[in-house]
């Protein structure tokens, strides 16, 4: 686990429990099979992995493979799952510190760190999950909109 300055990597390349007790209380439990179809899914496909911000190139392929990454929604955040080699990391991100940029391709900063998504064919068979994900962060900022309208 790498977890400094409120950010959190975790190494899930093996199943620890201790990760999904972490995961749980930062982002909540994972939606049911259920809310899952209700929601139209809550999953990404795999997207490519265009750039990365400085601090995540120790969790990328060193050599010029392509690196990829997948995304998943909870009710309090998401999880980017990276791939590398035979290694999986999982980068937590409550909402509240999510920021989604429409770039070529999509860049998705928190934390200090920053991840771009390569804009092709597999980018926009997603749209229609960054359309749920823009949905579900307004929502859960909407419950913390303290703001007299």
């Amino acid at each position: 686990m790498i977890s400094n300055n409120n950010t959190l990597i975790l190494n899930s390349t093996y199943h620890e429990k201790e990760h999904k007790k972490i995961i749980t209380d930062l982002i909540g439990k994972p939606y049911t099979f259920f809310e899952a179809i209700k929601l139209k899914g809550i999953g990404s496909k795999r997207m490519i992995i265009n750039e990365a911000s400085p601090n995540l190139q120790p969790y990328l392929n060193r050599v010029d493979d392509i690196n990829y990454a997948n995304i998943e929604m909870r009710s309090g955040g998401i999880i980017i799952f990276i791939n590398k080699g035979l290694q999986n990391f999982s980068w937590i991100i409550p909402y509240y510190q999510l920021v989604i940029y429409k770039t070529n391709g999509a860049s998705i900063h928190a934390q200090g760190k920053f991840i771009n998504f390569k804009n092709n064919k597999t980018f926009k068979e997603n749209k229609a999950f960054f359309n749920r994900l823009l949905n579900a962060k307004v929502v859960y900022d909407e419950r913390f909109n303290f703001m007299d309208t």
